[in-house]
């Protein structure tokens, strides 16, 4: 389909349908673009919280469109790709984490918010990348904790907080693909660049990087600092706003150990959302999220408590 028409579509069933589009920072340029709102997740999360519209359209991935769900239960929420999942949410299913939490009844669960709705039901807490720290250390010293299901950031988290936590073995495709002698070669061909990495990169990446945090607090530390080249180690989508914002800046995306054709990291299932599904899902308001009450009610207490505390 013709891509000026389906933005005049999408613009004009937006309005009739009084629908809105929140779209994740590594979703594809064109839906960035059309967006009514670019954030994180945390963003994104406040945002479907905070809409006076009938319709979400969530551009983003499966576990994101379920957080709006459960925010907004009186509202449709629809997503471009019912495929589109997360490495990290897929690897930890609800049976498996419900037999680890057994392990240690005496813990409280804290999870990164790219998981499942099964699993924040199973949570106590719920943090982003942004506030988890903050998470963290709202909880008293004596109480032990599992974190879940992102082993990079808890790993990054025990070493910022000084606390002992139980991780679950999870990782995030896109951050576990950086190369870290790639990384040194470019570096050392920019000496005056400055690395800014995401916490789900492994710890040797986050050891290289002048600045660590969450996709928003890369986008703000490029903004404000002084330094003229950059060394982005986070999902390349976020480059597009990013040179919007800075057009002095030079952005390179951190190098990753294959050879594709971007030479960068990009989260194929965030790519799987394109103008065209955007399109039909709003046209036939499908595929739609649905969840049942219970689940709901219970994946809200953390979610809830977290956005309190943030």
């Amino acid at each position: 389909m013709d891509k000026n028409f389906l933005i005049q579509e999408i613009i004009r069933l937006k309005k009739e349908k009084n629908a809105i589009i929140l779209a994740h920072y590594y979703q594809d340029e064109n839906i960035q673009e059309i967006a009514d709102f670019i954030g994180d997740s945390l963003e994104l999360a406040k945002k479907a919280q905070n809409t006076d519209a009938d319709i979400i359209v969530f551009a983003g991935v499966h576990f994101m469109a379920e957080t709006a769900k459960i925010l907004n239960p009186n509202k449709k929420v629809v997503l471009p790709d019912w495929n589109a999942g997360c490495s990290l949410a897929d690897g930890c299913p609800p049976e498996d984490f419900k037999l680890f939490k057994e392990q240690h009844p005496d813990h409280i669960v804290v999870t990164y918010i790219n998981c499942s709705a099964q699993i924040k039901a199973m949570s106590d807490l719920v943090c982003t990348s942004s506030n988890a720290k903050k998470i963290i250390e709202s909880i008293p010293v004596e109480q032990k904790i599992i974190f879940a299901p992102d082993e990079n950031l808890g790993k990054y988290l025990q070493k910022e907080t000084k606390r002992e936590l139980v991780l679950w073995k999870g990782s995030c495709v896109v951050h576990e693909a950086f190369s870290l002698d790639k990384l040194i070669e470019i570096y050392n061909k920019n000496p005056t660049a400055k690395i800014a990495a995401h916490p789900e990169s492994e710890s040797h990446i986050l050891k290289a990087a002048h600045y660590i945090g969450s996709t928003s607090g890369i986008i703000n530390f490029i903004k404000t600092d002084p330094a003229a080249v950059f060394i982005v180690a986070t999902e390349a989508g976020i480059l597009h706003e990013l040179a919007k914002a800075v057009p002095d800046k030079t952005l390179i995306p951190a190098p990753t150990t294959e050879d594709n054709s971007c030479a960068c990291s990009e989260c194929a299932y965030m790519k799987m959302n394109t103008l065209e599904k955007l399109y039909l899902c709003l046209k036939n308001e499908r595929p739609e999220m649905l969840i049942k009450d219970e689940l709901r009610i219970e994946a809200l207490k953390p979610i809830k408590r977290m956005l309190e505390l943030s």
